[in-house]
């Protein structure tokens, strides 16, 4: 009989390995499930975002550096070639401001990097410079090779922040709909639009006021019928993801109301699926009690309308652990590419194939209607 022993000096990375092979399980569908680098230069890194370029690669950004917050985050960018190796990680914006006379750097730490693509192939990269979320302003990088390079950062103009977490939509008539959000005056949710890319833009909202419901961070689902769905987080750890709905494409939006799901006041990303369908990525727990920050499990669900949603799997779960922050698009090929925070330390990149995706049941009732 085989026996292990196992030294205290060992024992958390034990437990991490094996609490990662128990609920880091296959389900169908999965393709790939791999991180996007195994060493980097920055001991912390948080909010992926990706992106299929033109050559139909992966391109994947996040902030990293010392710790979120720290001046020395910064943006960095990896590309999956056609080999599904990722390239290393480099740093393609920080928010150095400038060298004082005394020869030191006033420097602020990046935040929140959103990638997107125009009909002509160019990539996007939107991202917030400052001291704070309360205090940060928008900034806008582009690449015309696929990810390779990228241009001087720009500063977006006063008030506009751009996509503030999750994807911004191309709307039919070719003006990019960015789901936004302040912080400083309370958690208030609105929406910016611009129909040159970035050169020129519409603000709309705050919605609610942003005064009923404290929300940020929407994730945009453009419907069959023009309809668009925003989902939100909300800021109430002991609550549910906020939904608001837009029929003129954008410019008007309905009050802001709760789904069944629950949310910690993290993240979500979603997408629409070529099939009519929609996925979404979320923490489905609450604060408090066995979930402190309810990022301890990681979650997929579909819906046929946005607002029955089925369980579909557990992407991880660990007690004490954290993944959050996800990002998912479906690109040209019908497969969806996830990527989410991984315990602050790497970003977990998967890849599933929609069409096989098995519904468990409610996800209320798969999961527990509070998240425990």
């Amino acid at each position: 009989m085989t026996r292990f022993i196992v030294y205290p000096a060992v024992l958390p990375l034990f437990f991490v390995l094996c609490v990662g092979s128990v609920f880091a399980a296959e389900f169908p569908g999965l393709i790939t499930r791999e991180f996007i680098y195994e060493t980097a230069e920055f001991p912390s890194c948080h909010a992926s975002t990706l992106v299929e370029n033109a050559e139909g690669r992966i391109v994947a950004a996040w902030f990293g550096g010392l710790d979120e917050g720290d001046p020395s985050v910064g943006i960095w960018v990896s590309t999956r070639d056609a080999g599904g190796r990722w390239s290393a990680p480099i740093e393609v914006a920080n928010g150095v401001q400038y060298r004082r006379p005394d020869g030191t750097t006033l420097r602020y730490p990046c935040w929140n990097p959103v990638l997107v693509r125009n009909s002509a192939g160019v990539l996007y990269l939107y991202y917030k410079c400052g001291p704070s979320p309360r205090a940060w302003w928008g900034m806008l990088t582009r690449s015309e090779d696929g990810g390779k390079s990228w241009s001087q950062p720009c500063r977006l103009p006063e008030g506009i922040l751009g996509p503030v977490r999750n994807k911004p939509i191309y709307l039919p008539g070719g003006a990019l709909l960015c789901g936004s959000s302040t912080e400083h005056d309370g958690w208030r949710v609105h929406f910016e639009l611009t129909p040159d890319d970035g050169r020129s833009w519409t603000l709309v909202g705050p919605i609610d006021a942003g005064v009923e419901r404290g929300a940020i961070q929407p994730t945009l689902l453009p419907h069959s019928d023009g309809r668009i769905q925003a989902l939100c987080r909300d800021q109430n750890g002991q609550g549910h993801i906020l939904e608001s709905w837009s029929e003129d494409q954008g410019r008007s939006w309905s009050a802001l109301k709760r789904l069944s799901l629950p949310n910690p006041n993290s993240g979500i990303d979603g997408v629409s699926l070529a099939d009519g369908r929609f996925l979404l990525v979320y923490n489905h727990t609450v604060r408090g009690g066995k979930s402190p920050q309810g990022r301890e499990m990681l979650n997929l669900a579909i819906s046929p309308n946005g607002s029955d949603w089925q369980a579909v799997a557990e992407l991880e779960n660990s007690v004490g652990g954290e993944f959050s922050y996800p990002a998912v698009i479906q690109t040209a090929d019908g497969r969806v590419h996830i990527t989410y925070t991984w315990h602050r330390e790497r970003i977990r990149y998967l890849v599933v194939d929609p069409a096989k995706l098995t519904s468990l049941g409610s996800a209320d009732e798969v999961w527990g209607r509070s998240g425990e």
